[in-house]
């Protein structure tokens, strides 16, 4: 999914610093997806804000980095990216989503005893 109103970039283009946690990095990849689906499995380098908290909690994300806003397959990064451009932030969504970064053989970290996952 994309849209005129805000780039988009495969998951080949999303740095390869979100990766791990490096609180130097100048960028923000922003998992809106739900709970539950987080705990599951998440890049390590994510920040989570579920869709449904985005409005009450733009506060937590600063306007001076480009944000790469990601979920399950692109859907609700697709809604919550146009939101967050319409509002003044630089937004970036992630096409494919969490399915393309592990298809990708990017890394995962999970919240639960099991091995991470997104699918």
């Amino acid at each position: 999914m994309t849209s005129s109103e805000v780039p988009s970039v495969p998951i080949e283009d999303v740095p390869v610093e979100f990766d791990r946690p490096d609180p130097a990095v100048r960028a923000t990849l922003l998992d809106v997806r739900e709970d539950d689906e987080w705990r599951l499995g998440h890049a390590p380098g994510a920040i989570h804000i579920p869709m449904v908290d985005i409005p009450s909690r733009t506060e937590e994300l600063d306007y001076d980095t480009e944000l790469y806003v990601i979920c399950r397959q692109g859907g609700r990064s697709l809604q919550v990216a146009e939101y967050l451009a319409h509002i003044g932030y630089d937004v970036i969504q992630v096409r494919g989503g969490m399915v393309a970064w592990q298809h990708a053989g990017r890394p995962l970290v999970g919240d639960g005893e099991q091995p991470p996952k997104i699918y």
